[in-house]
């Protein structure tokens, strides 16, 4: 159990560390206008400090450093999570927009997000299995390529180029469509191939003249991996923290960072509400220096996202915990909002 005086050495340690990235010495924290004790006394604590691991010494310098110990201990409780006035006024505000689309209202939370806190934001769109199919449009753009255009309830619409067989009829195409939007109509993505491959391909045999042309192109349209849904903002932010001078920890990152899938396993694994992750806690080996803090976000009625902020375990914890908190309500309520009006 910690002294008070413990912890508020503690304290004024970790929060010189997050604006300076520079060890903190007793002499300076002596000098600090809240604390009253003699240098000496305090070099005495941030040695107990250290001995019971909430303390690191640097090499370079007699000051101390945190630990990852000592952050979660002030993450679950020295913090009272606060920011500016004028940056909850400006995430309020962007959703005072119209919007058209489901991605544009995510693609620009994600970047507010890194650009209020310097660090990398990732926003991962609601699982796959919940995304439905709205509908379907196939458009001609030339006598040998089409695009068919699928639009689901989230408000994603997925663009899919195709080369357009010659021998297929105008009219079964437009039968095809037809059939398409009246039995798939909010089917979720995940299940189109098996649809197709039973209930659509029995109808298409009794009213297309042309099927099995007709059967080829439509499997060029559905029959292919559905990415995952990221929105991330600020990746070269990482960049501008001094912690990540050393190139091997940079390439790391970068090489996770391009692999999409990796990056949804790591936000899908967080659970509701808002978890920190501190450095050695994050089971991905290239983030191992990285803080993860994650808040959930629901899209209409049932579906769950996630917001995600990677930055240095030096990170402005009482800052970004605000700010996560109040994007995913405000997200919320704006995607409930969206979601009513395109039902």
């Amino acid at each position: 159990m910690l002294t008070e005086r413990q912890l508020l050495i503690l304290q004024v340690i970790i929060d010189d560390f997050i604006a300076s990235a520079q060890p903190v010495g007793s002499r300076a924290i002596s000098k600090k206008t809240n604390i009253n004790y003699s240098a000496a006394t305090i070099r005495n604590e941030m040695a107990d400090l250290e001995d019971m691991g909430f303390l690191e010494k640097t090499h370079l310098s007699s000051g101390r450093v945190p630990s990852e110990k000592g952050y979660r201990y002030y993450v679950d409780h020295l913090i009272t999570p606060t920011v500016k006035h004028k940056d909850v006024s400006l995430i309020k505000h962007i959703f005072k927009e119209d919007f058209l689309e489901f991605e544009q209202i995510v693609q620009m939370s994600a970047e507010v997000l890194s650009d209020l806190t310097n660090y990398t934001s990732i926003i991962l769109g609601p699982e796959i299995y919940e995304t439905r199919l709205k509908k379907i449009q196939i458009f001609t753009l030339s006598p040998h390529v089409a695009v068919a255009i699928l639009i689901t309830n989230t408000g994603h619409v997925e663009h899919r180029s195709f080369s357009l067989p010659a021998a297929i009829h105008a009219t079964d195409m437009e039968k095809m469509v037809n059939i398409l939007n009246e039995r798939l109509y909010d089917v979720p993505i995940v299940h189109l191939p098996e649809m197709i491959n039973t209930e659509i391909v029995f109808l298409m045999q009794q009213y297309l003249d042309d099927f099995e042309t007709s059967y080829d192109y439509l499997k060029a349209v559905f029959f292919y991996e559905q990415p995952v849904k990221l929105y991330i903002g600020g990746k070269s932010n990482i960049l501008m923290q001094p912690e990540f001078n050393d190139v091997d920890k940079i390439r790391s990152f970068y090489t996770m960072m391009e692999k999409e899938e990796e990056i949804a396993n790591l936000l899908k694994n967080a659970t509701d509400g808002l978890k920190v992750t501190i450095g050695n806690e994050n089971k991905i080996d290239a983030i191992k220096d990285f803080s993860l803090i994650t808040a959930s976000y629901q899209i209409g009625d049932d579906q769950l996202g996630t917001i995600g902020l990677l930055g240095p375990t030096r990170m402005e914890y009482q800052k970004v915990i605000t700010l996560l908190n109040v994007l995913s309500n405000e997200m919320t309520e704006a995607l409930y909002l969206w979601f009513r009006q395109n039902k």
